[in-house]
């Protein structure tokens, strides 16, 4: 009998069927697709939108509870998890929307409960492969909105042409096709056999990135398959080809540095991108003169940011800037004025200790899921410069990383624990077989044989 590999061994057993069904449709809900635009198409915060989500909820915390015994485990996350939620909340005291805040630190706190779950039931590749089939589902809901209603699913005013699919902007519809085309890398890159599906995946989702001509987007793609690449040819290459790959990649790093210092605004020209980043930097000029005023407090969680007249901030920036602003298209400068440099503190310290623990781990766990964490912690740092991502109450890229977060800081499956990781799959087995199927040993003599 072939020998087990223990890659193989210490994977745990995929969640149900009726778990991935359920969790697929809370992604798809946690991307704002068809949702949005049905319910809300003037994106703004309404009482339907809330009661569509009520059944989300439901299931989320009926989810909690199904998996409670494997929750426990994750307490380091859950203790990170309480501290960006207890800062939230305590944001309530000085917000200038109190209302808004409690709604929405609630949804955040069961946002966060979800990524909880994800991290510690969907391990090793079973969570690339759940986003993978979501994804992919999604980009085949986009293609029909495309060509069967395309009042829907393409732009028809700003950025006239361009397809969006089953969202409000074609932003939108690419960071969600780059978290599918990353998982469907992983897929590929991992030592799964199934290779047809996690192909044409890959190949769709990347393929509607393009049709985007999100610039963000497609930089988030590449930036999220070149190290799932770059890390399964490290594995394939041997140790030369490492240390040769190794070395570009920090040439190449150096030189993209220097060439983005001396010569940044050539670079976005040559992208057909405005030098102020389509009004960006305005925006954030006029956005970190109102965090001088509130450095440390900010203005409370998901409270800046309220409708005209409402908010007399976010009135004032919009009245310097000239235009409707709607969000500050930077995570990190969003971050600052909800909760000041706490909360971005805090947030920062999180990513990198994630990152860090994901790049010592790349070598053994990473392998089993195909580099999937690097991949997309990559993607998600690009994208957090550009849109206002960070700590979003209802937001898959910000699940997603508490996800990444939550398998980070869970122990990793010991060779001791094998047979308990199989579930007893077999029920009886003689002494020669379980010798074969677990090849780590024991401090105990095997059964002899004879």
């Amino acid at each position: 009998m072939r020998e087990s590999r223990p890659d193989e061994v210490l994977t745990e057993p995929a969640p149900s069927l009726g778990e991935r069904v359920v969790c697929g449709v809370i992604i798809a809900m946690l991307t704002g697709a068809l949702i949005g635009p049905v319910f809300a198409p003037l994106q703004e915060e309404t009482p339907v939108l809330r009661l569509v989500w009520l059944p989300a909820y439901a299931a989320i915390i009926g989810l909690l509870l199904f998996r409670i015994d494997r929750l426990w485990r994750a307490w380091p996350a859950m203790i990170a998890i309480a501290a960006l939620v207890g800062l939230a909340f305590a944001s309530r005291y000085w917000s200038i929307d109190f209302a808004t805040t409690m709604r929405r630190v609630i949804a955040l706190a069961i946002s966060c409960g979800f990524a909880l779950y994800l991290g510690a039931v969907f391990r090793g590749p079973h969570l690339p492969r759940l986003l993978m089939h979501t994804a992919l589902f999604m980009a085949v809901g986009s293609l029909v909105m495309v060509f069967a209603f395309p009042g829907i699913g393409v732009h028809q005013f700003d950025n006239a042409g361009l397809w969006r699919g089953l969202w409000y902007e074609k932003n939108q519809m690419g960071a969600v096709m780059v978290i599918g085309a990353t998982a469907a890398a992983a897929c590929l890159a991992s030592p799964d056999p199934r290779r047809l599906l996690p192909a044409v995946a890959l190949v769709l989702s990347s393929g509607l990135v393009l049709a985007t001509q999100s610039k963000t987007s497609l930089l988030c793609l590449v930036v999220g398959l070149g190290l799932i690449g770059g890390f399964w040819s490290l594995r394939r290459g041997g140790a030369a080809f490492s240390v040769i790959a190794i070395w570009c990649a920090v040439v190449l790093a150096g030189l993209g540095v220097w060439v983005w210092e001396t010569h940044s605004v050539a670079v976005l020209e040559a992208l057909g991108k405005d030098p102020s980043l389509t009004g960006r930097t305005e925006i954030w000029d006029s956005l970190m003169r109102k965090v001088a005023d509130r450095p440390w407090t900010g203005y409370g969680y998901g409270a800046f940011w309220g409708r005209i007249g409402e908010s007399p901030p976010a009135d004032w920036v919009r009245k310097e800037t000239g235009w409707i602003v709607p969000s500050a298209h930077n995570g990190w400068i969003d971050l600052l004025v909800q909760l000041g440099w706490p909360g971005a503190v805090l947030v920062g310290a999180l990513m990198a200790g994630t990152a860090l623990i994901a790049v010592l781990r790349c070598m053994g766990s990473g392998v089993r899921e195909g580099w999937w964490a690097l991949g997309f912690l990559a993607a998600f740092f690009v994208l957090s410069l550009s849109e206002s991502i960070l700590m979003a109450h209802q937001g898959l890229p910000w699940v997603l990383f508490m996800a990444v977060m939550t398998r980070a800081m869970l122990p990793s499956p010991s060779p001791a624990r094998a047979p308990l990781v199989e579930k007893r799959r077999r029920a009886y087995q003689t002494g020669p077989r379980i010798v074969s199927q677990y090849p780590y040993g024991s401090q105990r003599r095997a059964f002899p044989v004879r």
